[in-house]
């Protein structure tokens, strides 16, 4: 037995994919705009001017 209906075509379900991909995506940005921050006014210590996953430390003479 075929697992797929002789009307179906692949391309229409990859659209239909998509499209419910983006509906989740624009409801889920609707509710995080509602909701609103999580921590208000959390800033990092040093300023932020150390790259990402450094932590803001030095490395000392390591070259």
């Amino acid at each position: 037995m075929s697992a797929k209906s002789p009307g179906v075509r692949p391309s229409s379900v990859l659209a239909g994919f998509l499209l419910l991909l983006v509906v989740v995506f624009v409801v889920a940005y609707g509710v995080g705009r509602q909701v609103g921050p999580v921590a208000p006014g959390l800033r990092p210590a040093d300023g932020g001017g150390a790259s990402p996953g450094m932590g803001g430390h030095d490395m000392g003479g390591m070259r």
